[in-house]
């Protein structure tokens, strides 16, 4: 079988975020490494280190096709065996489009497939499988903190299935997050262990762009606690920075605004605490065992963000527009808030008990287990008879 050329269609810039590509990128990173050409369609807005980031690894970007017709057209003149689409922008026709013309097509998707038709689905989100939530509902078969059967003991996946309601083959839970080789390499053996310190290191992230405009909000809400700490804020626009530096942090503390950087990774391992956004950087956060707090930033994070928190693998904060609103409401949110991350902050064992539910959660091997099943679905297209 020659080389599988396989092509990536998905978008970055300051106001869409960075999660799509990041994905795509740790996808990307696993066929590079089982001999498959890459390539990226899409746009990448005033965002250096992405674009270095697709430079280092030798993986062309080439402007993104819109259309379904447009689609069809680059993978064919590209002559790709394989296109992954991940976009809540494009036109939903493209996949059943591509898949007609004979092009094995994998939609990622966080919830709603969007009415595409291809032949493999990944929802990496966690309990993804499972019915969806209710106001107040359980999930059924799984206990709070308990970890994803399966994962290290040859057991199969939940949610390697095919989808009830989708005409291809769903991969669904975050057994199948897909996760960077900076995030896998740097995953610790076990756990960390519950550490005492009078200065916690805590680091605020909100994506690689934080469109939404999260960290001088939360950086507020840290301030507040007013426990001692030494404070990270990585700041993805000047304007972010800008308000950053407005905070006056409180006795005994201090707040460093940096911008993005590759060494997020190392950052998240050395800190005490991390705040963060309910988004892709969750399975990273899992991944490495980072005790952890989330924010829902926008609504589509809402139903991973609830399991998450409900199974303890991280702390809730509440979604971003309850902690900016203004009133007595809001008050109330960035109190509550604060009084979150102040017991987590004074509490290394509760810091700990999320760090290990989170690091058993996810292990580094989702990204194989994608690439094995388009690998066995392509080779099983080509056998004949």
């Amino acid at each position: 079988m020659s080389a599988l050329r396989v092509g990536f269609r998905c978008d970055a810039g300051p106001r869409r975020g960075v999660g799509h590509l990041v994905r795509c990128l740790a996808l990307a990173e696993e066929f590079l490494a089982r001999g498959a050409d890459v390539t990226v369609f899409g746009t990448v807005e005033r965002l250096e280190w992405a674009t270095a980031e697709l430079a280092a690894r030798g993986i062309p970007l080439l402007p993104g096709p819109d259309s379904a017709a447009e689609l069809v057209e680059a993978a064919r003149r590209h002559h790709l065996d394989v296109l992954v689409l991940d976009s809540y922008e494009l036109d939903p026709a493209g996949a059943g489009a591509l898949r007609a013309a004979g092009v094995y097509t994998l939609a990622i998707i966080d919830g709603d497939s969007r009415g595409q038709v291809a032949d493999l689905y990944l929802d990496q989100n966690f309990g993804a499988a499972l019915p969806r939530l209710g106001p107040g509902a359980e999930l059924p078969g799984l206990r709070s903190g308990a970890a994803l059967p399966g994962l290290g003991s040859g057991a199969e996946l939940p949610g390697l299935r095919s989808g009830a309601e989708l005409p291809g083959r769903l991969l669904a839970g975050s057994g199948y997050a897909l996760l960077r080789d900076t995030v896998i390499s740097a995953r610790p053996p076990v756990a960390p262990p519950a550490a005492a310190v009078s200065r916690p290191r805590v680091l605020a992230f909100f994506g690689g762009t934080d469109a939404v405009g999260a960290a001088p909000v939360l950086t507020r809400v840290l301030a507040a606690t007013g426990h001692p700490m030494d404070l990270t804020v990585i700041v993805g626009r000047p304007e972010i920075e800008a308000e950053v530096d407005d905070v006056t942090p409180g006795r005994g503390q201090t707040i460093r605004p940096v911008p993005p950087t590759t060494s997020l990774p190392a950052l998240i391992t050395e800190a005490d605490l991390v705040v963060s956004a309910a988004g892709t950087s969750t399975w990273e956060l899992c991944c490495l065992g980072a005790p952890s707090a989330l924010v829902c930033v926008v609504d589509n994070q809402r139903e991973s963000y609830t399991r998450v928190v409900r199974h303890g693998l991280a702390a809730g904060l509440g979604e971003l527009p309850e902690l900016t609103a203004a009133g007595v409401a809001g008050r109330a949110a960035r109190a509550t808030a604060a009084r979150t991350l102040h017991g987590l902050l004074s509490s290394p064992q509760r810091r700990a008990t999320l760090a290990a539910r989170a690091w058993s959660t996810v292990d580094g091997q989702g990204r194989a287990r994608v690439v094995d099943a388009v690998f066995d679905a392509v080779r099983a297209a080509t056998v004949p008879g």
